[in-house]
């Protein structure tokens, strides 16, 4: 397992790692696990470098153990909050873990000799009574130590309360608990996380002298400075219900030149020589986003499934290749309908449907009148099905698309997809 370094290493997912680390796991496979915190019904892209962490530590030979925080979930973890979490009752905790585990199932192989586990500290910590904790672990832990943590230093200012305050020593029993009941000797998390995860160690080391470690990845920021996994629209999410497939792809598509690298190194398995091919080819063609196409492929994929990947790709295609009539007539009745659920869509009865372009991109929505209609078909502003669209001609001079869909466009910005029925 001493190469589950070197490939960490190489990715840039390494920032803190306790001493002793690197030989224990030359020794050999090692069961570490990686906390979730089930107060959402979807993971979303920001959990993914953790979820890789334990891909690869299964990959390199070891066990991954997926935590879901059933019972600290009630309490809501400080770190990176700079306000108290809403608290869950339980069902809706057990509903938002069966959600999870199904999108972790598309990272790690819960079957075979180093299958991946699956623990809800729920079964633990719920039945666990407050003297016995407070006497058996709570001594371990002196407030100025807690005041130290960097999860929270920075929630001093704003308040915290004492049921947040407490997240580091329930973090620290399930470490504990863990390495009793699962030989787990390591705990992964990403930077913000290291504080409360070095707290889990020493807690071992103290009560049962065992020796276990600790390996964080930075956590991910993008060159402009914005938080990773966040859009004008909300943070990104692996369920299709609340991030759609499309939207999904088009994240991974429109991603900085300067960022593509790292995610692919991070959120991928692709080799170190596969991704300098990527690089080099968009070095040669940087319009064509060759290593932006490759990531959005390889995580819809993952995540939804070739065939759903394959739909999105299509209308990504044809959306951003707006003047290719070829591309446009050939794509079918599920790219349409993909495109139709992403766009500004009017829906039309074949018996209503306008004869004039003019009648017909005013009623669409696509101009603010037919005044406003006939100026910009004069000045060439309108395409129909990727032609440019002209005053005189009607509409029964564009074939529909996939018998069902008028694609309708307004310069670079505007769209309105025409859908026909009956």
């Amino acid at each position: 397992m001493d190469t589950l370094l070197e490939e960490l290493t190489w990715r840039g997912m390494i920032h803190d790692v306790t001493p002793g680390l690197a030989d224990r796991l030359a020794k050999g496979p090692i069961t570490g696990y990686g906390g979730f915190d089930p107060t959402a019904k979807s993971l979303q892209i920001g959990n993914l470098v953790l979820v890789m962490l334990l891909a690869h530590l299964q990959r390199a030979g070891g066990t991954p153990i997926v935590l879901v925080g059933g019972g600290t979930g009630l309490i809501g973890d400080p770190s990176g909050r700079d306000a108290e979490r809403p608290l869950l009752d339980d069902a809706d905790v057990e509903a938002n873990v069966a959600r999870q585990r199904s999108q972790l199932e598309r990272f790690m192989e819960f079957s075979g000799s180093n299958a991946a586990k699956m623990v809800n500290n729920a079964d633990w910590l719920c039945s666990l009574g407050l003297i016995e904790f407070l006497r058996d672990i709570g001594k371990h832990f002196t407030v100025s130590l807690m005041l130290q943590k960097e999860s929270v230093k920075t929630r001093l200012e704003s308040g915290i309360s004492f049921t947040e305050f407490t997240y580091m020593l329930l973090q620290g029993y399930d470490f504990l608990h863990l390495y009793r009941t699962h030989g787990c000797e390591l705990q992964l998390g990403g930077s913000d996380q290291w504080g409360n995860i070095t707290a889990g160690t020493e807690l071992i080391r103290r009560i049962d002298s065992g020796a276990a470690h600790a390996l964080c990845a930075p956590l991910i920021t993008t060159s402009s400075g914005a938080k990773f996994g966040k859009t004008a629209e909300g943070a990104v999410w692996l369920d299709p219900e609340l991030t759609s497939p499309y939207r999904f792809y088009q994240f991974w598509i429109n991603a900085d030149d300067r960022d593509v690298e790292s995610y692919l190194k991070v959120l991928t398995f692709k080799s170190s020589d596969d991704i300098a091919g990527l690089l080099a080819e968009h070095h040669g063609d940087p319009g064509a986003r060759i290593p932006h196409r490759a990531l959005a492929q390889d995580l819809t994929e993952r995540i939804h499934g070739v065939d759903v990947a394959g739909r999105v790709r299509t209308a990504s295609n044809v959306f951003f290749d707006r003047l290719n009539v070829d591309i446009i007539r050939a794509a079918s009745l599920d790219v349409w309908e993909t495109l139709e659920a992403e766009l500004p869509s009017w829906t039309t009865n074949r018996n209503d449907l306008p004869s004039t372009v003019v009648d017909l991109i005013s009623a669409a929505g696509l101009t603010d009148s037919k005044g406003d209609a006939r100026r910009q078909l004069q000045q060439g502003g309108v395409y129909i099905n990727g032609e440019r669209a002209h005053g005189e001609a009607t509409v029964a001079d564009y074939s529909l698309l996939a018998d069902r869909y008028l694609w309708l466009r307004r310069g670079k910005k505007k769209d309105v997809i025409v859908k026909v029925t009956g």
